[in-house]
């Protein structure tokens, strides 16, 4: 509306400077045909909602604009005249109807062209944001879900080895079977919830880590020794659902379980420089006797970590002399998922 108005007002102060007719009524009628113009432009942009194929709406609103110019014109004479044009007696009037058809002919099309491209650069504009927006969302959904895939796949690894550990100990005949058995089930009550909740913090993390060491403990009290510290700043920081536990289950199944002597574990969450470092060192068997089956639980966790905090998130494995096997993880200090 702005823009029609500007330009009709434009014209029409181009048109009265060689006119006797006053100026407010030369640009009076230019103003009209643009405006009669704008409202078939827009009219047939949106009536009739569906047309022949063969007939493009385009083409449709072009046409409809050469034909209501000339209209539109005869009009504007009829307004500011006060009913009477007297085209058949007016040899200037008649002049300046053909001077308003013929310059709404040379530019309205032109104009209502112009309009079309700017609006088919919006539409693509509009289209290609969408589809940005959509590949997104799919996008977030796909990793979504494959996050739950993979926490899935890391419920039953830990659950199996722990009742393996379990089951050892009932065909032992050990007395301390059913002491532990009633840890587990304790133990359970309050892990397997948490691992199909989308986020939780590090602090929840170590209260599991500690719940599953004590159970171990229980199971070899002569060979695990363990030791958990945390700065409290990081115990409310984001971590993705069973990530301490996942590398601490990996300390004791790969590196203290295979001794004879056992060993310990310590395990160290610190806040340096807006990142949470942790830190799991056992005393185990070291990397090279345990290699063969470290790649499954680490990998799952990396591809965890990635899905969750992309490249921002480090882990790496060390071995310690004389032997063991030191976890560092780095994660960035967030207090929820990104």
């Amino acid at each position: 509306m702005r823009f029609t108005l500007a330009v009709s007002f434009a014209f029409g102060v181009l048109g009265s400077l060689s006119n006797e007719t006053p100026a407010p009524i030369v640009i009076a009628r230019f103003v009209i045909v643009g405006l009669t113009a704008m409202l078939v432009f827009g009219l047939l942009e949106r009536w009739p909602k569906r047309l022949p194929r063969r007939l493009p709406r385009s083409l449709m609103q072009l046409a409809a604009i050469v034909i209501s110019i000339p209209i539109a014109a005869a009009f504007a004479y009829i307004i500011t005249t006060g009913g009477e044009p007297d085209f058949d007696k007016n040899e200037k009037r008649v002049a300046g109807y053909a001077t308003l058809t013929v310059a709404g002919l040379l530019f309205a099309p032109w104009i209502a062209v112009g309009a079309m491209l700017r609006q088919r650069n919006e539409f693509a504009r509009e289209q290609a944001l969408a589809f940005e927006l959509e590949k997104s969302q799919l996008e977030h959904q796909a990793a979504d879900a494959r996050l739950r895939l993979l926490q899935a796949q890391v419920a039953p690894h830990f659950l199996f080895n722990t009742l393996a550990n379990v089951q050892a100990l009932v065909d032992s005949g050990s007395p301390q079977a059913s002491r532990v058995l009633a840890s587990l089930i304790a133990y359970l009550r309050a892990a397997v919830p948490r691992i199909h909740e989308p986020a939780t913090t590090l602090g929840q993390e170590l209260d599991l880590v500690r719940a599953y060491l004590e159970v171990m403990q229980m199971r070899m009290p002569d060979r695990l020794q363990f030791a958990l510290r945390i700065d409290p700043a990081a115990r409310s920081l984001y971590c993705p659902p069973m990530t301490l536990l996942t590398l601490v289950e990996n300390a004791v199944r790969h590196g203290i379980d295979p001794s004879e002597q056992g060993g310990g574990i310590d395990v160290d969450v610190v806040l340096r420089d807006q990142r949470c470092h942790v830190r799991v060192a056992d005393t185990g068997v070291g990397l090279q006797a345990a290699s063969a089956g470290l790649g499954t639980g680490l990998s799952t966790l990396r591809e965890r970590l990635q899905l969750a905090f992309g490249g921002a998130a480090q882990l790496r494995l060390s071995q310690i002399a004389p032997h063991g096997v030191c976890a560092e993880l780095e994660l960035p200090a967030r207090q929820e998922p990104a």
